[in-house]
This record gives structure tokens, sequence and C-alpha cells, in this order.
């Protein structure tokens, strides 16, 4: 069972608008600390989430919890005539919005705000539907799964870039001093709101994921689910399909 893990734990506000509320406060630093924080491997990941779609030659896929849109950007590659990037904070979605329109490339993104967990799209609408980073933010992960497998095509492909806690003994405990230390006190430092980057830490060591994820995706009817630990472990991506 998935642990309950919120950004400001004093709040009384659900889960959802908790981290609606810290990723609008972060917005404008959320590209710079990111590449601070994974080292820039974070590209190298999302690079990979391209290439595997690549070769599905999909033409309209939908990037939930887009945040700054870096995804929805990248997938332009995969030559897809229609890509929506929905996130839940207009804080980064505004910061995402420019990105696109510096790059010329509104003709094929849009930026969309809205609720993963109330997708606001037809049933089996997209080839492929991407999430980076973002699943261990839902406040249901079921529903929200649910609702991405509704508006995911028959034969579309599902893929998830998520934080995992690496296998090896050795690189477990590595990740566990930097995730538990070094991440807060960057985002200490660093950040406006000094508990976001604890937070993005906890949801990461809660959630489940491997095997584990992979059981999830099958119970809400995603099928060919597979999983590929990224550097030592410490993300994973996920495949399914419809």
């Amino acid at each position: 069972m998935e642990k309950k893990v919120t950004p400001y734990k004093d709040s009384e506000k659900r889960k959802k608008e908790q981290v609606t509320e810290m990723f609008d406060t972060i917005s404008g630093e959320y590209d710079g600390l990111n590449r601070v924080i994974s080292f820039g491997i974070d590209q190298k990941w999302r690079k990979k989430v391209v290439n595997l779609l690549t070769d599905k030659q999909p033409t309209a896929i939908l990037d939930i919890a887009t945040g700054t849109g870096d995804l929805a950007i990248a997938l332009t590659k995969t030559g897809a005539q229609r890509i929506v990037g929905l996130d839940i904070s207009n804080g980064m979605l505004e910061v995402g919005r420019k990105k696109v329109a510096q790059k010329k490339m509104k003709d094929t993104i849009e930026m969309v705000l809205g609720d993963s967990e109330a997708l606001p799209f037809q049933d089996d609408t997209f080839d492929a539907i991407t999430v980076a980073f973002g699943v261990r933010n839902f406040e249901d992960l079921e529903k929200g799964l649910a609702e991405i497998h509704r508006t995911l095509k028959p034969g579309g492909t599902f893929v998830v870039l998520e934080t995992s806690i690496p296998a090896n003994p050795v690189y477990r405990a590595g990740y566990g001093l930097y995730a538990k230390f070094i991440l807060p006190l960057i985002g200490k430092v660093f950040s406006k709101d000094n508990q976001a980057y604890g937070y993005l830490s906890e949801s990461a060591a809660a959630f489940p994921y491997g095997e584990e994820f992979n059981n999830i995706l099958q119970k809400i009817g995603f099928i060919a689910t597979e999983h590929r630990p990224q550097t030592f472990g410490v993300a994973t991506i996920y495949v399914a399909s419809k």
C-alpha cells in the first residue's frame, strides 16, 4: 500500500491542493534546480523515453504532469502531429508555454491546465501517454492510472519515468544518504520553498516501484508491462500497453 506523503505536513489541504501550491511556488526555479539535483542525467532519461516512442510512430501524445514542458518539447522528435502537455500547476505551465513559444512549437504542442485524475479527453484519444516524475504526485494513484487507461487508444503505449530505489545495497545506501540529506539541503539553500524538496525526496522513497508498480498497472488493465531501471536504479522507465 502506498504511503501518503504530502508537501506540507501542517496543512489541512488535500494532497492535490498542496502539490499545486508547491509547484506554483517553485515553478520559476524548477528547471535549474532539477538539473543540479539530477546532475543533468534526467535529460538522458527523457531522451530514452522519446526514442522508445519514436519507434511507435504516434500521431497524438498526452504528456501528463508536463510541468515546464521539457518532455513534451522533446517528444516532437517522435514526429507526432499533436502533443498535449497537461499539468495541475498553472505556474509550471506558464514557464512551459514560454519555452514552447520560443521554440515556435505552438502549432504542435498545447499546454493544458488539468487534473490527471479527471482527464478532459474522450476515451481512446491518444496513441501514447507519458508521465515523467509525476505519478508519485497523484492523490489517488489508481484513479489517475485508470484515467490514463481510458484515454489511451487500444494498442497504445503508456510510458512512465519515475524515481526508484537501487537494488544494490551499496548504491541504495548512497542514494538514501543523498535523498535524505543532500537533496533537501540543496532545496533549502536555493529554493523559495524549502519544504518542497524534502517532499520530493520523501515521496520518491514511499512510491511503489519495480514489480510492485507493474502489478498496479496490471490491476488497472494495462498489459505487456515491463520496467527498465536507469543509472544504478535511481530511476525506472515503465512501459505498458492497452
